[in-house]
């Protein structure tokens, strides 16, 4: 006979999230942004935020995505390409998003 220990993941690091918003565009695309502030900063986020915006196309084609997925830090994706991205502040971050969005044909309405 075989025993399972169960177990149970116990998270320590509880972030609070500071901005959610999705928004169905007029062609279908779909814009989603959330932002959490974490209780803590580390080497990897040294800015104390956890991020993740993303623009996607109507047939599911990530256009346009900022996040800082971890061991990955802060890098964004423009179509399948991914790229290094150096945070500055939160505003920048709307900034370069939408000017990416509307540089590769996204729309913002």
């Amino acid at each position: 006979m075989t025993f399972i220990k169960p177990y149970v993941i116990i998270s320590h690091t509880h972030a609070n999230q500071l901005y959610h918003s999705k928004t169905t565009i007029s062609d279908g695309s779909i814009m989603e942004m959330v932002i959490w502030q974490l209780p803590e900063i580390t080497e990897e986020r040294p800015h104390g935020l956890k991020y993740r915006f993303n623009y996607s196309l109507p047939d599911g084609t990530t256009l346009a995505r900022y996040d800082n997925e971890s061991k990955k830090g802060d890098h964004r994706h423009i179509y399948a390409k991914e790229q290094p991205y150096i945070f500055r502040t939160i505003e920048q971050l709307f900034i370069d998003f939408f000017d990416d969005i509307v540089a590769n044909g996204g729309l913002l309405q």
